[in-house]
């Protein structure tokens, strides 16, 4: 469900025309529309505002729709505005800001503010409003200016439908993997560490080994090669391969040892292309298949750090293929082939499927050959046209090196983000020079291919855990068992057993052996989603069983441990 953008604007009025009543020597800075409502920055000289406040604002708000003031919009002059909003500096600001005529709306008898026409006349539209959070924010985003209150509200023209959308933000939260990841302990950031450096619990490690060693079984499947290189690459590698003037905005500051000039590498393609240069190559070599689960760095702003979904250090699952142009279209439906069955393994959906093309205009940002760009484009496009893909194409959104196909997800904060991509380039192999000698005897260069099948594992998980809800199958769950014991002193003897049985067979099993109640300890297994429960008490060591119930279930099983085992087995194996 999405919000009425222009409805959410004028309930941003009516807010701040509702705080200028009661709080008259409050200084209204501007107000912010995104996907959950409306925000409205206030300087409130001094004075205490908090939640506590809303009941009061509300009922403000609602005595000013039930005075049915007539809505006015007019565009005036810069020089006009300036007087009209003389005494507030933050308006004032965004009057030299703003180019041309300054749009404002009027109502009541004094309220007057910068918003364009939003084609609504009555204050009486808002059925239902709802203020839900405060914030602190620097003005303009700059930690130079003052500090202002956000206010964050949402407005309806009906109840039924603040109702649905409250429902829908609960479930938001419920699928953030941010919390998720709090919650089952999988990932954590620190400052004293760094600003976007993801540092792996023992239970995220756990879900991180699984989905590698997953990709890449899947990958020596489709005759990929394992590798592995360094961390960093000269400033001489990226120059080659035009990184370092089209890219060097996502890269750290480089370091000098020993008359070197040294990066951390924001991705492996050169690294790659040398493992295929090292000796000469023959046609019957090719297709030429890499892959590396390698760690990446690239410089991200503060600002657009959000949780696993963008940080400064990545493992990306790159891998490159260097073909003849006979092999280009087999191998590239190979990757899709990859990509589709990966996200059918792990249950996820794709928002969509883009064609990310180059901007011909923009020769800075993309390498400035124009054949090379229409061959490539029209090479990805025949192969989406002939698998039936439907995609829409996004131009200035490819590589600087080539065209790609992106495979996009949405995030629960209403983000598109590229998960996986398959790109298309003629532009690196010749700039290292690469060659392979073909059946004619004459030497050529090889096409390249860029595959990342899931994209950075960071970036995965995170899709992963929000359309999961964190509910993982049993193959990838970092505890799979959690036993319970009724009695730590009388039964721990026998659970620790049954639990070393677990473990040989492979399997992830942690014991409850705390202080709480046996209703308790069930709680914190179902609330931390383990896939199975084990549950050990007098009749379990007497008769030598275990009684297990599945997450979400309420009936239990009693069985041999051996038997349990055999049945877990078989269910990690199907990954289903």
């Amino acid at each position: 469900m999405e919000i009425n953008k222009n409805l959410n604007k004028l309930a941003s009025l009516l807010l701040a025309k509702s705080i200028k009543d009661l709080y008259p020597n409050a200084i209204l800075g501007d107000f912010k529309i995104n996907e959950d409502g409306f925000a409205y920055g206030i300087n409130f000289n001094g004075e205490a505002f908090g939640a506590s406040q809303f009941n009061k604002v509300k009922k403000q708000m609602q005595k000013n729709i039930d005075r049915a003031y007539k809505i006015e919009y007019e565009s005036i002059s810069k020089e006009v505005a300036k007087q009209m909003f003389a005494g507030n500096k933050y308006k004032l600001e965004l009057i030299d800001d703003a180019n041309g005529n300054i749009n404002i709306c009027k109502f009541g008898n004094d309220f007057v503010d910068i918003c364009e026409n939003l084609s609504i006349d009555k204050l009486s539209t808002i059925k239902a409003i709802e203020l839900n959070n405060v914030s602190g924010y620097y003005w303009k985003g700059s930690s130079n200016n003052d500090q202002l209150i956000m206010v964050h509200g949402m407005a309806f023209d009906s109840q039924s439908s603040l109702e649905q959308f409250k429902k829908e933000l609960q479930d938001r939260s419920e699928r953030d993997h941010r919390k998720i990841g709090k919650d089952l302990e999988l990932f954590t950031f620190d400052e004293i560490v760094g600003q976007g450096l993801p540092i792996w619990l023992p239970n995220g490690q756990s879900i991180k080994s699984e989905v590698e060693n997953y990709i890449l079984n899947l990958l020596r499947q489709y005759g990929f090669q394992i590798v592995s290189t360094p961390v960093l690459g000269s400033k001489k590698l990226y120059e080659t391969s035009g990184h370092w003037f089209h890219y060097r905005e996502n890269m750290f500051t480089p370091v000098e040892v020993d008359n070197e000039t040294l990066v951390l590498r924001p991705m492996t393609c050169p690294h790659h292309l040398t493992c295929y240069k090292y000796r000469p190559r023959s046609y019957r070599e090719l297709p030429f298949r890499i892959g590396e689960f390698a760690f990446l760095h690239r410089y991200e702003a503060s600002g657009g750090l959000i949780g696993l979904e963008r940080v400064r250090q990545l493992q990306l699952v790159d891998t490159h293929i260097l073909c003849t142009p006979s092999q280009m279209k087999s191998e590239i439906k190979n990757c899709y082939k990859i990509i589709k069955e990966v996200y059918k393994t792990f249950g996820l959906t794709v928002h969509s499927v883009d064609l990310s093309l180059h901007d011909p205009k923009n020769t800075e940002k993309f390498f400035d050959n124009p054949k090379m760009w229409a061959h490539a484009e029209k090479q990805l496009r025949g192969v989406l046209k002939s698998m039936k893909i439907p995609y829409k194409e996004m131009v200035g959104e490819a590589a600087f090196y080539g065209p790609k196909i992106d495979f996009q997800f949405k995030t629960v904060l209403g983000k598109i983000i590229t998960v996986s991509t398959i790109q298309l380039d003629f532009l690196l192999p010749e700039r290292f020079k690469l060659e392979y000698k073909d059946s004619d005897g004459q030497v050529k260069t090889p096409i390249m291919i860029h595959l990342g099948s899931l994209g950075t594992l960071e970036r995965f998980v995170s899709v992963l855990l929000e359309q999961t809800k964190g509910i993982l199958p049993l193959w990838l769950s970092p505890i799979q068992v959690e036993e319970i014991l009724v009695d730590n002193e009388k039964h721990a003897k026998y659970a620790e057993r049954v639990a070393n049985l677990l473990r040989k067979n492979g399997i992830r099993v942690h014991i409850d052996n705390s202080d709480e109640r046996l209703s308790k300890k069930i709680f914190n297994a179902q609330t931390h989603k383990t896939p199975y429960q084990i549950v050990i008490g007098d009749n379990e060591v007497a008769n030598k069983t275990i009684s297990f119930r599945e997450y979400g279930k309420t009936e239990s099983t009693t069985i041999k441990p051996s038997q349990f085992v055999t049945l877990l087995k078989k269910r990690i194996k199907s990954k289903k």
